[in-house]
């Protein structure tokens, strides 16, 4: 396929159609040496929808480790053989509110808690809530990661302040049991219809090289895009100690670029935000992301590996051209 047909392709869709399963797949299959081709149509969508604004989000790891669950990537659970990873209890109100005073002087739009497990028992949901409901909404938006919650959790989090519920798919329908056997794809599809039944925005992405085809890229780009979330987070794997994928090097930059490219063509003016690995796994083309498509991305620390820093990251908005979304 050539520049001018990822073009073409591109203009339809910002007029308002969108391609068919078949054109969708051959998008997928764009194989490395198109990737910067396909950039093209990707950044005239993303132009269109968001122009040169940026999206920032961060993020406060506000309970870790001890998981119950097997997900094969994440060093945070108990069926890790070993890691380094911090394990501690909910941290109290005073150090969630902590990361909310220090976003609300920054650009950063939106600040998020997240905790481990398959989801947060009821009373430390409580105790989140009444954090949430201490922290100044004046300057930014708040977001909680909290597992596997039920409409009345997630209504308490709304009515303390939260807009925003976080919860992955993690990878297609198809993929997950290879990935995740402790609970299901449907708990997680179900969790965001009760997040959306709450009145909340939901934020729901997923993680890169960990097994999945192409094909499984494009089937889980097109399940978002059934549940119509709102934001989408894309994490690229970063390989840790003690965990069943301690040993996988599966991307490649191109790669990831290609991931971006392909679900900015399959959600047009759903905000793509690249999280985390983007470091790790991009390299020296990690600035390409918002010509890949992307229209936003976590700064700071993640969970359990380190970010850019937010001053680096303002640095390379600046030097892009770009600016921080309003």
């Amino acid at each position: 396929m050539s520049s001018r047909e990822f073009l073409d392709i591109a203009e339809e869709i910002i007029a308002g159609k969108s391609p068919d399963i078949k054109m969708l797949a051959q998008l997928a299959r764009t194989p490395d040496q198109r990737v910067f081709e396909m950039l093209a149509g990707a950044y005239h969508i993303r132009n269109r929808h968001f122009g040169n604004a940026v999206h920032l989000c961060n993020i406060c790891n506000g309970k870790s480790g001890k998981c119950s669950e097997d997900c094969a990537f994440c060093s945070q659970s108990a069926f890790s053989a070993s890691s380094d990873v911090p394990v501690y209890p909910l941290l109290p109100g005073p150090e969630l509110r902590k990361g909310a005073e220090f976003t609300g002087r920054t650009p950063i739009h939106r600040y998020s808690v997240v905790t481990s497990g398959r989801r947060l028992p009821k009373n430390e949901v409580a105790k989140i809530a009444e954090a949430f409901s201490e922290m100044d909404s004046e300057n930014t938006a708040y977001c909680a990661s909290l597992g596997i919650l039920d409409t009345e959790d997630l209504r308490h989090l709304k009515a303390a302040g939260v807009t925003r519920y976080h919860h992955n798919l993690e990878t297609a329908r198809s993929h997950f049991n290879t990935v995740c056997t402790t609970h299901t794809y449907q708990e997680r599809v179900e969790t965001i219809h009760a997040a959306k039944a709450a009145g909340l925005s939901v934020c729901s992405g997923g993680l890169f090289g960990i097994g999945e085809t192409d094909a499984q890229v494009l089937e889980l780009a097109l399940d978002l895009k059934a549940l119509d979330v709102d934001a989408v987070p894309l994490n690229f794997l970063v390989p840790m100690k003690g965990t069943r994928m301690e040993g996988r090097r599966s991307l490649s930059p191109l790669r990831c670029l290609k991931i971006i490219a392909l679900f900015r063509y399959v959600l047009p003016d759903k905000d793509i935000l690249v999280c985390g690995g983007r470091l790790a796994n991009l390299k020296s083309l990690h600035p390409l992301i918002f010509y890949a498509g992307a229209s936003g991305m976590m700064t700071g620390n993640y969970l359990t590996t380190t970010g850019q820093t937010l001053g680096n990251d303002l640095d390379l908005i600046e030097q892009l051209g770009l600016t921080v979304s309003p």
